[in-house]
């Protein structure tokens, strides 16, 4: 391979730092949940059922988040840095053998909406206390992440099938 080539290659690693931040943040996350049990635990006999199930529903929502930075790292260095070299090991998750750029959008666009999902369920729950512009706010945001990941699915499988959405039109 010609040096420059080379060095350009190269300039992928650059990215570790990225994906070392998100480990950080990762870490974070779990922080964060271990103080949100304690505090459910800490409550247990003074919160009511909807108190309980908002404390639960942001548990539900770390640990989705975590699930995304998980995606994003795992797949992202393997796709963009090199590869992890884990084929054959018991843990690897079963998505990682067929990661590509397209597959981690959908993924991750996926995991967004999830996301959104349990933001406006506890918003829903809690209704009473937003104001109704919030809600609708957030409704239309939750509508916006849902019409992306349709585009980006549609979009990647046409890019990954295009003879057979030809046929389709």
């Amino acid at each position: 391979m010609p040096p420059l080539a080379r060095a350009i290659f190269a300039t992928r690693w650059l990215q570790l730092p990225l994906y070392l931040g998100l480990v950080v943040a990762q870490a974070i996350y779990v922080y964060h949940f271990i103080v949100e049990v304690w505090h459910l635990v800490s409550h247990v006999t003074t919160y009511n059922e909807t108190q309980i199930m908002l404390v639960v529903l942001g548990l539900i929502d770390v640990v989705m988040i975590s699930n995304l930075l998980i995606m994003v790292i795992i797949g992202g260095y393997e796709t963009f840095v090199s590869r992890l070299h884990v084929e054959g090991h018991p843990d690897e998750p079963e998505w990682l053998d067929h990661v590509n750029a397209g597959v981690l959008k959908v993924k991750l666009s996926m995991a967004l909406i999830s996301i959104s999902s349990i933001h406006l369920l506890k918003t829903f729950i809690d209704a009473a206390q937003r104001d109704s512009q919030t809600i609708i706010a957030q409704v239309a945001i939750h509508f916006a992440f849902l019409l992306s990941a349709l585009a980006m699915a549609w979009t990647d499988k046409l890019i990954a099938h295009p003879a057979a959405s030809s046929r389709a039109h």
